[in-house]
């Protein structure tokens, strides 16, 4: 399995000869550097419903003929668009030719603007991959929560992605107390410097993990992970 950050949220997980894009808020990332007209993908994942991670899922989805995987509500959505789409919920599973796919909760929001009306997208999640016996958490935006501890007792993650970027999801010292309680091999910080309310300085995060003996590491767009 490899992981691939391609800014902010956006990961490109390929296993198993699938590519899988989460995430992919493209358009108008100030750090993005692919295109999402260039993007090769047969699933996309999507976490929640803020522009900032449903993004370019639809564009994405259709040019490539993908099937977008989220909650029911945000499935709906891009299946409204003229997306293939498979939809689940916060604790289901499901066995994909990639592997297997769980939502877990997430503590964060889900909407969309449109018109000037608020669109109601369901409940926030955070994401599990499991495929080849290694595991990739991706936890989509969200606060600190206990069952963070439950999440890593029930999944001997390999790698956990972590939004860093406070104001509006887990700022530094909480995503440290998240890798505390998942105890993951591996702790990789996403959702910061993307805008100014979110520009982290991601060292501290490295360094406070690494203290606590869990590996660390900071992924530049584009650069990429082997689990």
């Amino acid at each position: 399995m490899k992981a691939t950050f391609w800014g902010h949220s956006c990961v490109l997980v390929e296993v198993k000869g699938k590519r899988i894009v989460i995430d992919p808020f493209l358009s108008g990332n100030p750090v993005a550097k692919t295109k999402p007209e260039n993007v090769k993908c047969d699933y996309v994942i999507i976490s929640h419903g803020h522009r900032d991670h449903l993004g370019d899922a639809v564009q994405i989805a259709k040019a490539n003929d993908a099937t977008v995987i989220a909650n029911f509500e945000v499935a709906s959505y891009c299946e409204m668009k003229g997306c293939n789409v498979h939809p689940m919920h916060i604790g289901g599973a499901h066995k994909f030719d990639f592997g297997r796919v769980k939502l877990t909760i997430a503590h964060h929001g889900s909407g969309l603007i449109e018109d000037g009306k608020i669109i109601y997208l369901g409940n926030p999640a955070g994401i599990i991959i499991q495929s080849d016996g290694k595991v990739l958490y991706h936890a989509g935006d969200t606060g600190l929560f206990y069952d963070m501890k439950l999440i890593g007792e029930m999944n001997k993650i390999d790698v956990a992605f972590l939004p860093i970027g406070d104001n509006f999801t887990m700022g530094v010292d909480d995503a440290v107390k998240a890798v505390e309680l998942l105890q993951p091999r591996k702790a990789v910080p996403i959702h910061y410097k993307t805008f100014d309310v979110i520009d982290v300085d991601p060292v501290p995060f490295i360094t406070q993990v690494a203290a606590r003996g869990i590996a660390a590491q900071i992924l530049e767009v584009g650069q990429s992970v082997e689990i």
